[in-house]
């Protein structure tokens, strides 16, 4: 998952609202959202390492995780990042435990950022340029492959219409999907260094990637109420941008 905006205890009605696109190469294989066999998780799942991007589990357990650009990727030997979530939401240590947990051994792991939540808490977990968890106050926030709230633009905007849909209290999830459609790149003077280069800069700005190699793969909506009833919505395309479908789940 490349970029994901997310409200915790600001909403009348949705604890949690998390608004998400996973971006990555078309040939990785992926199965679509699911109840897994076995497990007590509702996500879509990487079938080359197994894991997944983002999550629904049991009582309104949530978590998400982005990778950070540091150049081009490079070979990794380490344990898949897509195992985090999976961790917290077949576990059954808070979030905090959890993400404590989780920091003494993110040194094992290429750069990521993680998000956790439960019933009482929302916690960052990041490991660049060192292994630091914090919690989340209510509100709004945002990340995609580089610091929590960075200033990018296509953060700015999928943090601002997260916000907006907030304020207005709505439950119509259609300005969600839209700011996820976001396929406006930004301009060059905008544009964050990550050390990829221009060219791949200005492919990588938009909130929604079109490519006939590399893409958004799926937009997802999750959403947890005060009692901890989740649902999860996902919206899968394929080369190009082009619809595959849509799923959604209930827990």
């Amino acid at each position: 998952m490349c970029i994901v905006a997310l409200a915790w205890n600001t909403h009348p009605r949705w604890r949690l609202i998390v608004a998400g696109n996973r971006d990555e190469a078309h040939a990785r294989p992926a199965a679509a959202l699911a109840a897994w066999p076995g497990r007590p998780i509702r996500a879509g799942r990487d079938l080359q390492a197994g894991g997944t991007w983002l999550g629904l589990g049991p009582d309104g357990r949530m978590a998400v995780v982005t990778n950070v650009r540091l150049g081009l990727p490079r070979p990794f030997a380490g344990p898949s990042r897509g195992d985090l979530p999976v961790a917290f939401l077949a576990g059954d240590l808070s979030a905090a435990d959890h993400a404590a947990q989780v920091a003494t051994q993110a040194a094992r792991y290429a750069p990521f950022n993680l998000v956790l939540a439960d019933a009482q808490d929302c916690l960052y977990v990041g490991n660049h340029p060192a292994p630091a968890w914090r919690h989340l106050a209510p509100g709004v926030h945002a990340l995609s492959n580089g610091p929590l709230d960075a200033d990018w633009p296509k953060i700015r905007r999928l943090r601002a219409a997260l916000q907006a849909w907030v304020d207005a209290g709505d439950d119509d999830l259609q300005p969600l999907w839209q700011a996820l459609a976001d396929d406006t790149p930004a301009a060059d003077a905008e544009l964050p260094d990550t050390g990829v280069g221009l060219a791949l800069e200005r492919q990588l700005s938009p909130c929604f990637i079109r490519g006939p190699r590399y893409g958004t793969r799926a937009s997802t909506v999750l959403r947890v109420d005060a009692a901890g009833r989740g649902r999860i919505s996902e919206r899968r395309f394929g080369p190009d941008g082009v619809f595959l479908g849509e799923t959604t789940l209930a827990y």
